[in-house]
């Protein structure tokens, strides 16, 4: 994928001795890292520890970090290291690498789906800088748990993240962003429809100062309608969406999700967008606006609904944790009080259910043969199938469910899921050194690539940590960098 461009004639603006050399096609910048954790498709882990000194120093000249691949000519065999096993460290000047090594992201956003739509670029290689208002950072930083004072849900958002701040109200600010821009290849932001455009920021300035700029736009409802203007968190989205209305006792509430569940949806989203946008790119040579709205990819996935509406005015109603699609399909309680879940939506596993708990006359039943008919015969299969998991231990359960080739798993919380050995054999939680909190254990990129894998190289960094670094870079001197914090634009 070719960077964006036009570049400044210094290719990025990066003086002698600034932080940043020259490695070929991209460049490469200097970061405050921690620790990297990287991902092949055995899961093993790679993980390292780092110096934590965040001051700017040359980069070495080397080629980004990844698997070799089984086909390369000369390439040595590869041994994956065990689980947990230190690799070289990796040092502030390494480069990413990543199959999205060379793009440049600089994240605006704040709360929840636009700065997840950056990390999920950062970890498969993307050079992300994390732009915040110098009194008022991303809230993120002050969701949920904290320790020592350090909020632990921007360790994870903010992973692969340099982080600086600007003031894009002020007019330094704003002619920083630009200059920033210039050197960028996407910019994601979740700003109000006209806040941008507001402070001189807005679609024709940003692409007149760089024609190869994609510019992510996240907004509950979209930058037009009659809603565009609204406040809007991804909760609304979950409601005004239909996920509510189908979630939850059919005789209690509407229930939303104890979680971003449709800030979530919509990073992977966005992070599709820009790389589809990225691709036509590469087609016409300039880039465009991403027009993301919270609000539409949560109904996306929602299924048929508006479907079934229109053809047939079908409104599906609250069934809990039982589908009008499937049964027997709900959660049962072990003997041992663990609680299990079951699905039955093939035919063949409904049969080795009900055969499994002793009551296989059921295939014999007319509505046993479609996942319609059983839904309505859900009551007589939650009987059958919640009476014999009653009568025996969870593990008993398990055991006799995946020796019949039928479908069941116990409901985990979080201590189940770090201890899971299937887990643990993916990597899917991985250890990543801290130069603040120490060792921490968090979700590991989304998926294993075997030629090109993602990695967590630090986590979450301070506020503004990389500010003069990147201001450096960009090729700022130390009394222009004075002005601007004079200015309060820094």
């Amino acid at each position: 994928m070719t960077p964006a461009g036009p570049r400044p004639a210094t290719d990025r603006g990066v003086p002698q001795g600034s932080g940043a050399k020259d490695s070929g096609a991209t460049r490469v910048y200097s970061t405050g890292a921690g620790s990297v954790s990287g991902r092949s498709p055995q899961g093993a882990e790679r993980t390292a520890a780092a110096p934590s000194d965040p001051e700017p120093r040359s980069a070495p000249e080397e080629t980004p970090r990844r698997a070799p691949g089984p086909t390369e000519a000369g390439a040595p065999e590869a041994t994956a290291p065990e689980v947990g096993a230190p690799t070289e460290a990796t040092t502030p000047g390494t480069p990413p690498g990543g199959p999205l090594h060379g793009l440049r992201v600089l994240d605006l956003a704040t709360l929840f789906a636009g700065p997840l739509t950056a990390t999920l670029l950062g970890d498969f290689g993307a050079e992300v800088v994390k732009v915040e208002h110098p009194g008022r950072p991303d809230p993120s930083r002050g969701h949920g748990p904290a320790k020592d004072g350090i909020g632990l849900w921007w360790k994870l958002l903010g992973r692969n993240k340099r982080t600086m701040t600007l003031d894009l109200s002020t007019p330094g600010g704003r002619d920083t962003l630009l200059r920033l821009a210039r050197t960028a290849d996407v910019i994601v932001e979740n700003f109000r429809p006209g806040t941008l455009e507001k402070w001189g920021l807005g679609w024709p300035e940003l692409s007149a100062a760089n024609p190869r700029l994609v510019l992510a736009r996240v907004t509950a409802f979209g930058q037009h309608g009659p809603y565009a203007h609204r406040p809007g968190f991804g909760t609304l989205a979950e409601a005004m969406s239909g996920f509510a209305a189908i979630t939850g006792e059919p005789e209690g509430p509407p229930t939303l999700p104890p979680f971003g569940l449709a800030d979530s949806i919509a990073a992977l989203t966005c992070a599709y967008a820009v790389m589809t946008a990225l691709a036509g790119r590469e087609r016409t040579g300039h880039g465009q606006v991403v027009d993301l709205a919270i609000v539409e990819p949560i109904l996306t996935v929602l299924g048929p609904h508006p479907l079934w509406y229109d053809q047939l005015g079908y409104v599906q109603p609250r069934t809990g944790n039982r589908s009008t699609n499937n049964a027997p399909r709900n959660t049962y309680r072990s003997a041992d009080g663990r609680w299990l879940a079951v699905s039955a939506s093939a035919q063949s596993i409904a049969e080795r259910v009900v055969r499994l708990v002793g009551r296989p006359e059921l295939i014999a039943e007319p509505w046993f043969a479609t996942g319609a008919g059983r839904a309505r015969y859900a009551d007589v299969l939650d009987e059958a199938v919640g009476g014999w998991i009653a009568r025996h231990k969870a593990d008993e359960v398990v055991d006799a469910f995946e020796e019949a080739e039928a479908a069941v798993a116990p409901v985990y919380d979080v201590r189940d899921v770090m201890a899971d050995p299937q887990f643990a054999a993916l990597d899917t939680v991985t250890e990543v050194q801290d130069p603040e909190l120490g060792p921490l254990r968090m979700q590991n990129v989304l998926f294993r690539l075997s030629e090109t894998p993602g990695g967590i190289r630090w986590a979450g960094r301070p506020h503004g940590a990389d500010t003069d670094e990147v201001l450096a870079e960009l090729g700022l001197t130390e009394a222009e960098i004075t002005a601007l914090r004079t200015e309060g634009a820094l």
